[in-house]
């Protein structure tokens, strides 16, 4: 932005410039042609009255002395020609020779006109000054007196004082930058500020820290009042922020005691409930533990929402340590956890991003894939980012599903019996989202789902050497 509104004061400086030095420069270009004009009319003229007596007598002895002497002095061509344009005297041997233009004017002198000024020659015309003047005897036009003046010095001048208008313009710019420059960064600094402070504030208000005040007193009056608008915004939004984070906070706080309460007292009722109820106390029992696995997802749901420090994070304790904490309940199911990709990877994330991910992803795979399957986890950078893939044997879903299947509270409705809060995939996605990740679902070749977690790779990992690949491992039951 500094360099638009800089380029466009010099674009203006530069207008001005132009406005001013250009009309100057041809005024003054037209005030020298017209002066020497005026000049060499007036010598024109009198060497045309003076050949009058060697035309009408045919004696131009001394006429031709007069015009050398003239050219010798003042560098200018004469020619005398009669009425029918032969040449009578010349002050140069051999005499000049008459392009066309020149020509033309020798006929409109002989037809008894006057010479028109001159169209303004500019400095790159190399044409002389041509004038003629009918010679004229008793009122009759018996010859012309013609000039040939250059004009070497004529746009010498010319040269010299547009060199001078150009010289001037490009010191007007260059005072323009001088002169422009601070106070373009004096005008442009708060919304500087504002700009380079938008992403800090808002990972400040994620991560529940006081934002950095971007008003600073600098700047015209209209950006510090906007600065200091954003200013109140911003603590605003903190604050609004921070309220909805301890509520959700308190109240999972609070309803856990009572929660964890009134599990214990509908277990304590077992055996003690007629067989008429011992349905709706099974029931009971169900609901209070779905409410307890909702609440904990909520508190996952609002840990995944705050932003921390990204931090490098190494891929392979991460994954491993999930297949460990995994690795039973997958035995139990009669499952496979297959281990593959390449090794030695590492993700710029909050800490922790990867073994919340994959406690999601991996409890979605364990929970629909049947007994005998496999659940393949792995790892590959792909385009300066690290994959993380996860592919179950389970019955997948509907193409048009996969979009909402990340949405709050979510269900298939083909699954609508299985066991869960409709969180986990949600979770994963927030949590990928806040570290500049995404979350990916496929439909592979083969059946099943394919969730893919992009996590962003650090710089240098992106420089090395291709990572030597693992070879699968599998745990579970042969």
């Amino acid at each position: 932005m500094a360099a638009r509104l800089l380029v466009i004061v010099l674009f203006l400086v530069g207008l001005l410039a132009a406005g001013l030095g250009v009309p100057l420069a041809l005024s003054y270009a037209q005030a020298r042609q017209l002066a020497m004009f005026t000049d060499r009319l007036t010598d024109t003229i009198f060497y045309a009255s003076v050949a009058e007596r060697p035309i009408t007598e045919a004696d131009t002895t001394g006429l031709a002395t007069e015009l050398e002497r003239y050219d010798e002095v003042y560098g200018v061509a004469v020619l005398v020609l009669d009425e029918d344009g032969r040449l009578v005297a010349t002050s140069r041997q051999p005499p000049p020779v008459l392009d066309a233009a020149a020509q033309e004017r020798v006929q409109l002198a002989l037809a008894n006109r006057r010479s028109d000024v001159y169209p303004l020659l500019l400095p790159w015309d190399e044409r002389p000054l041509v004038l003629a003047e009918p010679v004229l005897v008793d009122t009759e036009v018996r010859g012309v007196a013609v000039t040939i003046s250059p004009t070497d010095a004529l746009r010498a001048e010319e040269l010299r004082v547009w060199s001078l208008v150009v010289a001037a313009g490009l010191a007007a710019l260059a005072m323009g930058v001088v002169v422009a420059l601070p106070i373009v960064r004096w005008i442009l600094r708060p919304v500087r500020r504002l700009d380079e402070g938008t992403g800090r504030v808002a990972t400040a208000v994620l991560g529940g820290a006081d934002p950095e005040p971007m008003a600073d007193g600098s700047g015209p009056p209209e950006l510090r009042r906007l600065s200091a608008s954003f200013d109140r915004m911003a603590a605003t939004v903190a604050q609004a922020y921070g309220a909805q984070r301890a509520f959700v906070a308190d109240a999972s706080h609070q309803l856990r005691n009572p929660l964890t309460a009134l599990r214990l007292r509908l277990s304590n009722l077992e055996g003690h409930v007629d067989e008429v109820a011992a349905e709706d106390h099974a029931a009971a029992l169900e609901e209070a533990e779905r409410l307890s696995m909702l609440l904990d997802g909520l508190l996952a749901l609002a840990r995944a929402e705050r932003t921390a420090p990204p931090v490098v994070s190494d891929v392979d304790s991460g994954v491993e340590d999930r297949l460990d904490a995994w690795r039973p309940l997958a035995e139990h199911m009669g499952l496979q956890l297959v281990r593959g990709g390449a090794g030695g990877l590492h993700v710029l994330a909050p800490e922790g991003a990867i073994e919340t991910v994959l406690d999601a992803v991996l409890d979605n795979a364990v929970k629909f894939s049947p007994r005998g399957s496999a659940v393949a986890v792995r790892t590959a950078s792909v385009d300066g980012r690290v994959e993380i893939t996860v592919r179950d044997g389970g019955p997948g879903m509907a193409p048009e599903e996969l979009e909402r299947a990340t949405g709050r509270f979510w269900r298939s409705p083909g699954q609508s019996n299985t066991e869960g809060s409709g969180l986990g995939l949600a979770i994963a996605a927030r949590t990928l989202e806040v570290a500049g990740g995404e979350l990916v679902l496929e439909l592979p070749d083969g059946g099943g789902l394919q969730v893919v977690a992009r996590f962003p790779q650090p710089p240098e990992d992106g420089d090395e050497d291709p990572v030597p690949q693992l070879g699968p491992t599998t745990t579970g039951p042969q």
